[in-house]
């Protein structure tokens, strides 16, 4: 639905479905019902997430996509954001760091974004720009500081430059504007703002000059209005609120530099200050100990009493230092409800979105709004509402931030 000349939906990887017809058939379960009770007789946009095989199979029949397009006309719906970033399986397994998998330095996460850009251009409504998020380039982790990690920086960029290309070409023969928007996340090789614009200054936009450049021979100004046209970043509320982001100056810093925020998800992390007393202080880790599931990752980061950051890979290795006493606060990558702000001794970065949204409301920097609660059939029972009705609250809570 459009709200403040953006529009504002909800992300589909909420639902477990990894090959087309599982999509398609969570589609056709929820979405009717949550259209209905948030825009009425109004068009709704859908936030589609497509793992690599449900986009293989959407494109396998030709009659697949066709059927596709009629079911979003007969119920009021379009497509106007996607969600590339998780390529396999999301649900009902073990994701953890293989989220990342395969990652940018990979032709396997280039073709499968290049075509889910097809599937956008295909679905996307005359007159939108369309937008898909992926991830940070790759994870730490797998790559050495220094050499390893230079040059796996370096091949991602070129792929993600192939991306850039092909956007352009269909933006100048097609009139279609699409953009792919790096999504940075704790551990990632752009974790921060701060390491998302020098990426995107020192190394995405001179290489992008040049092969704008050499095949399609744009000017360096030209080319760099391109690059910041296609290439943008996906601002997930909760990632920067793990990471202790002034959100006021990052996105301030981004419009000064002219680089487009593609899309917010708004999402609201875990987060919970640790006494001095150690019985009042194992009561909350305690608490966050019951979110402590084995299917995705929940990076930790701490904050110590002189204003130091202190990084866990995930929950388990948080838990193991829950007595550190230079450590006050914890905030963990767990995706809550963004309606829940206090969970008793363990509280969500609810006011992190509060801020980010009161600063599109007084100056619009994005036309994409998605909702990203995807942890749902993780999350502790006392969280769960009926899924549907979960969408729809988190929904109306976030229209009303806005209106």
């Amino acid at each position: 639905m459009k709200i403040n000349a953006a529009h504002l939906t909800y992300c589909t990887n909420i639902h477990p479905a990894e090959n087309w017809p599982e999509t398609f058939g969570a589609l056709k379960n929820h979405f009717p019902a949550i259209r209905a009770a948030l825009a009425g007789k109004e068009q709704m946009g859908i936030g589609l997430r497509l793992s690599n095989m449900a986009s293989l199979g959407l494109l396998a029949e030709e009659d697949n996509l066709a059927e596709f397009k009629q079911w979003l006309s007969d119920h009021d719906a379009y497509v106007f954001t996607m969600n590339g970033f998780p390529y396999g399986g999301f649900h009902n397994t073990v994701v953890k760091d293989e989220v990342h998998a395969p990652d940018w330095t990979t032709v396997e996460r280039l073709d499968y974004t290049l075509r889910l850009f097809h599937i956008l251009g295909e679905l996307l409504p005359e007159g939108l720009q369309g937008g898909i998020s992926t991830s940070p380039l790759s994870y730490k982790p797998w790559h050495a500081a220094g050499e390893a990690r230079n040059n796996a920086r370096a091949i991602a960029t070129e792929n993600i430059l192939t991306v850039m290309a092909a956007l352009f070409k269909i933006h100048r023969s097609a009139g279609v504007l699409m953009h792919l928007d790096i999504e940075p996340e704790p551990d990632g090789f752009l974790e921060s703002g701060r390491e998302f614009i020098d990426w995107f200054e020192n190394d995405l936009l001179p290489r992008g000059i040049l092969v704008l450049g050499e095949q399609f021979g744009l000017s360096p100004a030209d080319a760099e209005e391109a690059v910041k046209q296609h290439i943008n970043l996906c601002y997930d509320v909760c990632h920067f609120a793990i990471g202790y982001e002034e959100h006021e100056c990052v996105i301030d810093e981004l419009a000064a530099k002219g680089i487009q925020v593609g899309k917010i998800q708004i999402s609201a992390a875990l987060k919970a200050h640790l006494p001095v007393d150690l019985a009042m202080r194992d009561e909350v880790t305690d608490a966050l100990a019951r979110f402590n599931e084995p299917t995705y990752l929940h990076q930790v980061i701490a904050k110590t009493a002189n204003g130091e950051l202190i990084r866990y890979p995930d929950l388990p290795e948080a838990l193991a230092d829950g007595r550190n006493p230079a450590v006050n606060e914890w905030r963990a990558h767990f995706h809550v409800p963004v309606f829940v702000e206090d969970m008793g001794v363990v509280q969500s970065t609810q006011n992190d979105i509060v801020r980010v949204l009161n600063k599109f409301r007084n100056a619009a920097f994005t036309q994409h709004l998605e909702v990203e609660t995807y942890t749902w059939s993780v999350l502790p029972d006392e969280l769960k509402a009926p899924l549907t009705q979960s969408i729809i609250r988190e929904l109306d809570w976030v229209k009303a931030q806005i209106s």
